[in-house]
């Protein structure tokens, strides 16, 4: 069973792409889309506080129809973020997105970001796995 270690490490060492929580919302959407990336993770310091997301503006933003320019990312992030360490499954990963009803993970160890996984991320990984082991149930 693949972990998150093994799931970071099949990605090209990516940068994780942050973004402070007074910076306001516009910018949050401007690196989410030249990133083309769909959360963002909020750091003081590069320790994480919380996460921002495409959904979170859509459901937070645009729905109650304020101005991206004028608010901060601090108003409109997730601050209870949930994440994973290197050692988790995959599987583990799935199961707590799917409880959560989130698509994006941040990875953290010792209170500091080191990576994020999408949904997506996830999902293919155990489409691969399962090519690999035809036999083997992932549980999900």
């Amino acid at each position: 069973m693949n972990t998150v270690a093994d799931l970071l490490a099949q990605q090209k060492a990516q940068e994780v792409v942050w973004i402070e929580p007074l910076a306001n919302v516009y910018d949050a959407l401007t690196l989410m889309n030249e990133r083309n990336i769909g959360a963002l993770l909020v750091q003081i310091d590069g320790y994480l506080v919380g996460i921002v997301s495409e959904r979170d503006y859509v459901r937070k933003v645009i729905l109650n129809r304020h101005e991206a320019q004028k608010l901060k990312v601090s108003e409109i992030m997730t601050r209870e973020v949930i994440s994973v360490t290197t050692q988790d499954t995959v599987i583990h990963c799935i199961n707590l997105m799917k409880s959560h009803h989130f698509r994006h993970l941040p990875v953290v160890e010792a209170g500091r970001a080191i990576g994020i996984v999408s949904l997506r991320d996830l999902f293919l990984d155990v489409i691969e796995d399962s090519i690999k082991h035809p036999t083997v149930s992932n549980n999900l």
